[in-house]
This record gives C-alpha cells, sequence and structure tokens, in this order.
C-alpha cells in the first residue's frame, strides 16, 4: 500500500487532512491548496509535473480542470475523487478511455430540503448590490478630508441611492432546482414578480415547480422569449447548466435588452455569459450593476478585468460585485464532501464496491 499516494488538491482552508487521517499509515498523502489553471500552458505544464507520481487524486468541483491532455499524461492515477455528481472540468469521455474511476458525493448529511448555499449567494450578490453594501463599507472604513481642513479626517459616509427589490420584476434564466429556490426567495422574501424562461421550460413545469414549494399556480410566469426575459426583468439571475449549447447564451444581443436600472446574476458558470461583452456593456454603463461568483478563468488571471481597482461603479460605468466562486463553499458541506472522499478511499484500497462512481 505504500506505493500509492494521494494529492488533495484546492484544500485552501487546510481542512482535508483531518478527513484522511486514517490512511496516512497506508498511503502518502501530500496537500496542493494553490489551484493551478490547466487552461494555461505554463500552468499546465506544472500540473502534469505535480500529478505525474499519484494514484489518487482528490480535486474540488469547479476548481482545477481536468482536460484530456493532463488526464493522458498521468499514468498512474487510477481514481479522481470530485465533489457532487457533476464536474464539468473533468473530461469524463477521457477518464473512462483511461481507465480513471471518477468518484463524486451526494448531499451533506443535514441537509435541508429544498435549500441550498448557492441560492443563498444569489441573493448576497443580489442584496450587496441593491443596498451598495460592499462600496458603503469602503467609503465608511476609508479617510475622508474635511473642504474646510485639508487636516481634519471627516469619514467617509454615503455612497449613492440604493435599489429596492419589493415589487420589482425577478427574471430567472433557467428554472430548476436553484432557478426555483431563487424564485421562492423573491416572491415570498421580497414580493418581487417572477418570470422564467429557458429551451424547454413550459408553465406546466413551471406551476408544478410553484406548488411543490406550496404556492399557487401562475406564481412563476413563464415568458415567450428570451427577449421578452431580459427586456422585462429588474433582477436577471443566470441559473442554466453549462453545455455546448448554452455557451454564451448571455451575449451582446441580450445584455442591450436589460433595462439601464436593472441588475444581472451569475452563480452558475462563467462562460454562460460572453465576458468580452459583459466588460464592453459594464463599462458603457449599459445597466445598474453585475454579481459574479464564476468566471471564465479561475481562479482570475492578473490582468482579469474584474481585479481592477476604482474602477467599476465610476465615471459613469456599472458596478460590479464579485465573489471567488463561494456559492457551494460553505463549512458543513466541505467538512462532509471530504468526509466522503475519504470513505470511497478506504474502500477502493480494500477493492469494494465504492458509492458515487460517476464513470
Amino acid at each position: 500500500m505504500s506505493s500509492i499516494k494521494l494529492a488533495i488538491l484546492d484544500d485552501y482552508a487546510s481542512i482535508a487532512l483531518p478527513h484522511f487521517s486514517s490512511l496516512t499509515s497506508k498511503i502518502q498523502i501530500d496537500s496542493f491548496p494553490t489551484t493551478l489553471q490547466a487552461r494555461v500552458a505554463e500552468d499546465h505544464a506544472s500540473l502534469v509535473s505535480r500529478l505525474k507520481p499519484y494514484t489518487i487524486i482528490s480535486t474540488m468541483r469547479e476548481r482545477t480542470q481536468f482536460p484530456r491532455s493532463l488526464l493522458t499524461e498521468l499514468p498512474n492515477l487510477k481514481l479522481l475523487l470530485t465533489t457532487g455528481m457533476r464536474n464539468a472540468s473533468i473530461d469524463m469521455d477521457a477518464a473512462k478511455e483511461l481507465g480513471i474511476t471518477v468518484v463524486g458525493t451526494s448531499a451533506k448529511k443535514n441537509a435541508t430540503k429544498g435549500y441550498d448555499a448557492t441560492n443563498e449567494m444569489t441573493w448576497a450578490l443580489i442584496l450587496g448590490l441593491a443596498k451598495d453594501v460592499a462600496r458603503g463599507d469602503n467609503v465608511v472604513k476609508s479617510p475622508s478630508i474635511s473642504s474646510n481642513d485639508p487636516n481634519k479626517d471627516v469619514g467617509g459616509w454615503q455612497t449613492t441611492l440604493t435599489f429596492g427589490l419589493a415589487g420589482k420584476t425577478l427574471g430567472l434564466l433557467g428554472l430548476g432546482k436553484l432557478g426555483a429556490q431563487s424564485a421562492v426567495t423573491g416572491h415570498l422574501g421580497f414580493g418581487m414578480k417572477i418570470i422564467a424562461w429557458s429551451s424547454s421550460l413550459t408553465q406546466e413545469k413551471a406551476d408544478e415547480a410553484a406548488e411543490s414549494r406550496g404556492l399557487p399556480k401562475g406564481t412563476f410566469k413563464v415568458v415567450g422569449s428570451k427577449k421578452e426575459l431580459f427586456e422585462q426583468a429588474d433582477v436577471l439571475s443566470v441559473h442554466y447548466v453549462l453545455s455546448d449549447r448554452s455557451r454564451g447564451i448571455v451575449g451582446r444581443e441580450e445584455l442591450s435588452q436589460m433595462k439601464k436600472n436593472a441588475l444581472l446574476i451569475n452563480t452558475s458558470r462563467g462562460p454562460l455569459i460572453d465576458e468580452s461583452a459583459l466588460v464592453e456593456a459594464l463599462e458603457a454603463g449599459k445597466i445598474r450593476g453585475v454579481g459574479l461568483d464564476v468566471f471564465d478563468v479561475e481562479p482570475l488571471p492578473k490582468d482579469s478585468p474584474w481585479r481592477k481597482d476604482k474602477y467599476w461603479g465610476e465615471e459613469g460605468r456599472s458596478s460590479v460585485l464579485v465573489s471567488p466562486h463561494m456559492g457551494y463553499v460553505e463549512e458543513e458541506t466541505m467538512h462532509d464532501w471530504y468526509g466522503q472522499q475519504a470513505a470511497a478511499v478506504e474502500t477502493w484500497i480494500r477493492k469494494g464496491e465504492v458509492k458515487g462512481v460517476i464513470v
């Protein structure tokens, strides 16, 4: 067993190792908390060098990417652990062809049915933008010089007029599990009108989603086109599954259809929105603001437009509120997932039947 090596990736909070403690006498375990980006040539080469010796890799969903080009360079890899049962960052076809078993995790043991941490992040971004929380915090904490006495710090105070949610229209691009949760929060929590659209969504399905949450039919209204969704929404939240067909589903045309005072939120997947078109619209102040928890490239490159300081929300540009892909990153969930991964490794070593096999 000493020849088996396990690499733990993306554990920036350093919570994984205790969950694997029972295995330390059987296998070599190393942790690499800093995420490398396989889409960047230099990082790709570093990943190959870093991971080549390992039999087992523990990774976190949507962090380190495992394209075919990387998997084919890891001849020792036999077991790839991820979180959840879907990970678009792993080339599942390549893994299957190469004989690599990919294992996911189920929901945390104490999960509350009908609620999800990503919905909480969606509303954190909506409220953070609507109420100008981040900028207000920065202004109050920053020194402000008195116009009468340049040596006197009078302290910062108000920033701008905030955005009310009550009675406004929440538009949902996608009404699956997370879209429906967002709809319920908007309707019951803030008295918002709910409209939704996706390529396969019908009013019957929307009514079923409403009734399953104790709301009457018609609470969630399906509009006739994507264009209507973007034109009518005061807050537009993206809840779509990323695929080749949905990549760039929010582009220059859709952004041009939005109200000038509207907010756009994405806690789903970065490539669903055409980033260059979004930057262009925001620099021109076409909408009130955007809240992003997901991006085309993660971690963000140093020259990313989202890293610009004292730029967004100034000189006519739209407000931007970002978070580092934290939608599912809550302590109970993360500990539970690592516990499930450790159990999977134990079972795999014993050559037992591993739960959660994806391919």
